[in-house]
This record gives structure tokens, sequence and C-alpha cells, in this order.
């Protein structure tokens, strides 16, 4: 596939409603090169960067809404998601990039439901947007993951007060949960096989990075360190996974404005880097955002003016 490269920093647009105290920077980190890459910068709040198919847009949230950041055109743009104007960081794209998938906080019909308070559920719709369809009735519903044969939604949901990994047709039907560790879990994604689905868990007592088998069975712990680590994320071609780890223990929480790194698990040895080291956390690399040529990813990275 051909290498996918975006130009130096192409825009710089001023958002101070969002908020004047705060940078955000989309970056590139390039493992062929080893260096990470400004691409677009702006005062005021963005996240969680999706890589489109063809290589020419990057997707982010702000401020509820989704918006499209594109090489050489200035500003970031926005894509209609109709009544879903909740949009958290939980949003991608599928397989065949067709359809975008988002989480919306709803506004639902309870006097205890109020904005982002867990009753964020999961839609899909067309790419460039459109009326977004329910596929999780159920909440709060956070999505991560799409199996590699645009069949099935992973994602993160608490039922009866336990937040755990669970799978549902990507038209909608029964949610078939995958996990049942007392501990966090959440993130997950598919390895480009859809054999595995990579996920972070609290089930040892800290947060590191798990694999099991698609269908819930034999979970493996895969990093023990002193960190918490968050989001994998597996490169196109499988060899590895790249994810957040926060230089201190936060527990089962992922806040942001912390001092994190990127890490790179190379799964033909197990063996773990440190690819780069910034403020992020929240909003930094919540869900897949690979190039489709797998020599690249984007993230999100933050600085206090």
């Amino acid at each position: 596939m051909k290498h996918v490269y975006f130009p130096l920093l192409f825009a710089l647009n001023i958002m101070t409603a969002q908020n004047p105290t705060l940078t955000s920077k989309l970056e590139v980190y390039d493992l062929t090169t080893d260096n990470r890459e400004t691409i677009y910068l702006e005062e005021g709040h963005f996240e969680a960067p999706n890589w489109s198919l063809d290589g020419k847009f990057l997707i982010v949230n702000s401020e509820g809404k989704l918006y499209k950041i594109e090489p050489g055109v200035p500003g970031k743009h926005l894509i209609p998601t109709g009544f879903a104007d909740r949009c958290n960081n939980d949003h991608g794209i599928s397989p065949d990039g067709k359809t975008l998938v988002i989480s919306n906080n709803d506004v639902l019909d309870k006097p205890e439901h109020k904005k982002n308070s867990g009753t964020s559920r999961i839609y899909t719709l067309p790419i460039n947007g459109g009326t977004p369809q329910l596929i999780t009735p159920n909440y709060p519903s956070y999505w991560h993951g799409w199996s590699p044969d645009g069949e099935t939604l992973a994602y993160v949901a608490e039922r009866g007060g336990q937040f755990n990994i669970y799978t549902i047709p990507v038209q909608g039907g029964a949610e078939t949960q995958l996990t049942h560790s007392p501990g966090l879990d959440d993130g997950p994604d598919y390895s480009p096989d859809g054999k595995y689905i990579y996920y972070n868990s609290f089930a040892s007592g800290r947060m590191e990075i798990w694999r099991m088998l698609a269908d819930g069975s034999a979970a493996k712990q895969l990093t023990d360190d002193p960190y918490s680590n968050w989001f994998p994320h597996p490169s196109p071609d499988g060899r590895y996974v790249v994810y957040i780890a926060y230089l201190q223990d936060q527990g089962e929480q992922h806040p942001p404005m912390k001092e994190v790194a990127l890490r790179l698990l190379d799964l033909t040895d197990m063996s773990s880097k440190v690819l780069c080291t910034f403020t992020g956390g929240q909003g930094t690399i919540n869900v897949p955002s690979w190039s489709p040529d797998g020599k690249q990813f984007a993230f999100v990275s933050y600085e206090q003016n």
C-alpha cells in the first residue's frame, strides 16, 4: 500500500471558546523513522483520532461533535451526525471505510440522566455523515473495536455496576458479554485476522494489557510493569500493538493531562519499548488510529498555555 504522508503543520486555528488555556496537537508517529510530527494544532480541545482507510483524512471529536481533518486543507470540518450532538471520544470507521460508528451521550427521559452522565449509546451512520442508527439500546455503551469481517462491534459497557467487554452484531441485536472480571475491562480492539481481541484490564490489580480469543476465552495478560496501560491497538500487519502508559499508577482511572508514554509491544518476542513521552491520557489514543499502511499512527498531545 502507498506510504501515507502528512506534510508538516498545515493549519493553526484559534478556538478560544472551547478552552483558551489548552492547545491540542494532532501528531503522527512514523515507525520507519522513529520521528513524531505535528500535523494540526489549535487552541482548544479535541480528541481521539481515527485514520481513514484511504489515508486521506483523520476524524476527531470536539465539544460533542465529529470533525474531519485533511492534509493541506485549513481547519477541521464538521461531519453531520444529526441528533447525535454529544459524541464522546469512542468512535471509529468500518473495515470497508464506508461507515462511521459513534458513541453518543444521549439525553434520555429520566431526571437523573444528564449530559455525560453514563448515557452513552452506540450508533452507526455513513462515513460522511447522516442519520445515526441505534445499535445498543442499553447504556452506558462505549464503542472500541470493529471485527475485520465487518460483522461485529466490540465495546465496553456498564451492566449491574460493573464494566466489562461486550460484542453485538453490527446491525444490532442481543449483546454478548465476553469478560467477567471484578475489575474494570476497557478498550477492546480486534487483531487484523479477527482471531483476538486486545484490551486493558484491572483483573491483576493493576491496569495492564491483555488479549483473549474473539469469543472471550483464553484471556492472557501481556504486560506486567509499574505503569497504568490503556487502549491497545494492533497494527494492520498484526506484528505490533501500540498503547498508552501512564507513568504514574492511576488505578482504574484514565484521566487527562498526565505524563504518559506511547509504548510499542512487539508480538514476535513480546518486548515493549517507549516511543515518546508527553502530556496526555484521556483523549490521546482511545480508538484505532493506525495509518492504513501500518507505518504510522496518530495521537493527540496537549499543552497548557
